[in-house]
């Protein structure tokens, strides 16, 4: 659900993003419910990610986020940022780059800001290239930092 602030444009005004920061999602915190959960659903039962009196003598001293589980959390800060009218399918086409710079630590929270990168056509619409950030509210280092690629296929015509 996109949030008040959100960008709308038509689908058709989309290369007129290209270059412009979208600006900031709302924070998000993570519990250590969200994290068991999606380690349940990966497999990925690191003791890092799901044992909190382990990962107190850890690294990080708690448990911390999957990094999967940050770049997943970005699909939904995007909507708060742009909202698309008059597309028949938006498809999530993939990453160019993705890095995990900090850990996303238990009961913290992040927001997202987002920059259109690149805008270029494809048949029947257009794809586009965010630079997403990742950061953790009170810490300098981004937790994750992409190139998210979405399409925007425009409504069909008969």
């Amino acid at each position: 659900m996109p949030a008040d602030s959100a960008t709308t444009i038509a689908v058709d005004d989309l290369p007129t993003l290209a270059g412009r920061h979208l600006g900031w999602s709302r924070w998000l915190a993570v519990t250590q419910e969200q994290v068991d959960t999606f380690a349940t659903l990966t497999g990925d039962r690191q003791w890092i990610h799901v044992d909190p009196e382990r990962a107190r003598s850890g690294p990080f001293g708690t448990t911390i986020a999957h990094g999967f589980f940050t770049l997943s959390s970005s699909t939904r800060l995007l909507y708060e940022l742009l909202q698309v009218d008059g597309t028949a399918r938006i498809v999530n086409y993939g990453l160019n780059r993705v890095r995990f710079p900090a850990p996303w630590p238990v009961g913290s929270r992040v927001r997202m800001g987002a920059t259109v990168s690149e805008v270029g056509d494809v048949p029947g619409g257009y794809q586009v290239t965010f630079g997403l950030t990742i950061e953790q509210e009170g810490q300098d280092k981004p937790v994750c930092v992409a190139d998210l690629l979405f399409r925007y296929y425009g409504e069909a015509t008969s």
